[in-house]
């Protein structure tokens, strides 16, 4: 790893409402873009379940602990995420630390 790269990794899996998958991403992205600007946050992404398009895994680097628990005791992730709260049927977070980092050969080949 480097010292850009996240220390701790937030994943929550999602499950939108039947027909909210695309009001799910959008409202995502609406959130993602504030939340990116919170101290401490490395980045995010959206990723789809490849079998199941109702299901979504949000990924979200931190720099450390204390940045990400911040975070998810502010009145802003309240604020930034209610949207998402009405348009899922459940979820589930987990909390990681990202011990090592190897990058493939297309990224190494890609940054030469």
């Amino acid at each position: 790893m480097t010292a850009g790269d996240a220390a701790v990794r937030t994943m929550l899996r999602m499950r939108t409402r039947e027909g909210c998958e695309a009001a799910f991403e959008a409202a995502w992205r609406r959130a993602a873009a504030e939340i990116s600007q919170v101290p401490g946050n490395v980045r995010q992404e959206l990723v789809r379940d490849a079998d199941d398009p109702r299901t979504f895994v949000i990924v979200s680097d931190w720099t450390d602990r204390a940045a990400v628990d911040g975070f998810g005791r502010s009145s802003a992730r309240e604020t930034l995420t209610e949207a998402l709260r009405d348009l899922r049927e459940d979820a589930a977070r987990n909390t990681y630390e990202v011990l090592a980092v190897v990058p493939g050969v297309a990224r190494a080949e890609g940054a030469a």
